[in-house]
């Protein structure tokens, strides 16, 4: 299958789940807001082998998440959109401007303030959601403009990864970690011997998660180190990253990440729940996602072009480019997962999620308005010629 079927087919399972993502969303938050609240947010803080459910869901089925992701990174590095410079570099800028400037939106909220560890919400998308939603346009996506989105979501995830990684970790274990290091050590020598066994590769991963687990690092960023030594075959169906990545594609987008997206946001609004939006930290969130991702975005890759480092595709306009910036803005998933590691007050953290979301609706509505209308005007302008 080539890229563009693998387009299509993360194309399909992400517009399924975004609608899922969204009513999902919609349920909890009524359920964690109805007469059903205590019981319903205590199905989430049961105890399973001395850990919450929503514990076991953040630690361990994210995990899955952030290996799907690798996967997806490996391949468009070794034989997609991102393996020569001249076609990266365009979502490659995107994606860091989409970084960066969000970033700075926040800290110029929260410097010096006990919220500026939040620094790294804004800086993430969702994947699932963006293209869900460029996905609700259809055929009159250029395909150009979601192998873009697709690309440069991508490369954002990898920037919060590492994000995730440098400044979202506990103080370390060394044995525990030189022991997870030591196993992909192993795998990469049985990768380099031609071993193609993937049940191999996912027991050894298991091990791997659990001294991530115990070492300090996330336990996801396992996910990731499994990836990067799961054998890939250019050309290849039958590649053991290829078999693995096709198989979590449906799992990931419609279980795991509504999973994820259920019990993380069984948050009760109080009376003043709206006073929320005037904290430093929920400024930021929101100033982040809604004009830094956009700004961001447009800014690098039109710098980027300017000094000749990138080129927009020739059936793109910077006009789409606007538009998809604010699909970058839906941070979702990625932004609520950095918030439980950035916080450890639940009223912080309840607080930054209401922002998350009003943020991500609001980015959503805006990209989907301006593509719709830019989209149509390209239209015209093809039938006029």
């Amino acid at each position: 299958m080539k890229f563009t079927g693998y387009l299509t087919t993360l194309m399909r399972s992400d517009k399924a789940g975004g609608i899922i993502l969204i009513a999902v969303t919609a349920l909890s938050l009524l359920l964690a807001n109805s007469i059903f609240k205590e019981s319903y947010i205590q199905v989430w803080s049961h105890k399973v082998a001395g850990d919450s459910i929503v514990h076991w869901i953040n630690d361990g089925l994210m995990a899955i998440f952030f290996l799907l992701i690798g996967l997806e990174l490996k391949r468009e590095i070794i034989e997609g959109k991102l393996s020569s410079v001249k076609t990266a570099s365009f979502p490659v800028f995107g994606a860091i401007g989409g970084m960066i400037v969000p970033a700075a939106f926040f800290t110029f909220f929260n410097y010096g303030t006990d919220g500026q560890t939040g620094v790294g919400i804004p800086m993430a998308t969702d994947i699932a959601f963006a293209v869900g939603i460029l996905s609700i346009l259809g055929t009159r996506v250029p395909l150009s403009l979601k192998l873009f989105l697709t690309a440069l979501a991508v490369v954002d995830d990898l920037g919060a990864i590492i994000v995730i990684a440098l400044f979202y970790s506990k103080s370390l274990d060394i044995q525990s970690l030189l022991a997870a290091f030591s196993i992909l050590a192993a795998l990469f020598v049985l990768n380099r011997l031609k071993v193609k066994i993937l049940a191999v590769y996912l027991l050894a991963g298991t091990a791997i998660w659990y001294f991530m687990l115990q070492s300090g690092i996330h336990a996801t960023i396992s996910g990731i180190m499994l990836a990067s030594v799961i054998p890939y075959q250019i050309g290849s169906h039958d590649s053991p990253s290829h078999k693995l990545e096709k198989t979590l594609h449906k799992p990931v987008a419609l279980l795991i990440l509504p999973l994820f997206a259920v019990s993380n946001t069984s948050i009760t609004l109080g009376s003043d729940w709206i006073t929320g939006f005037g904290q430093s930290y929920c400024i930021g969130i929101m100033a982040g996602l809604i004009f830094g991702k956009p700004l961001g975005i447009y800014l690098f890759t039109f710098l980027g072009t300017k000094l000749g480092l990138c080129r927009i595709p020739q059936d793109l306009r910077w006009r789409n480019i606007a538009g998809v910036g604010f699909l970058g803005g839906i941070g979702f998933t990625m932004s609520i997962f950095i918030t439980l590691l950035a916080y450890d007050n639940s009223i912080v953290v309840d607080q930054a999620k209401v922002a998350i979301l009003a943020s991500s609706l609001i980015a959503a509505i805006i990209g989907l308005f301006l593509l719709n209308t830019t989209l149509k005007k390209d239209v015209s302008t093809i039938e006029g010629k």
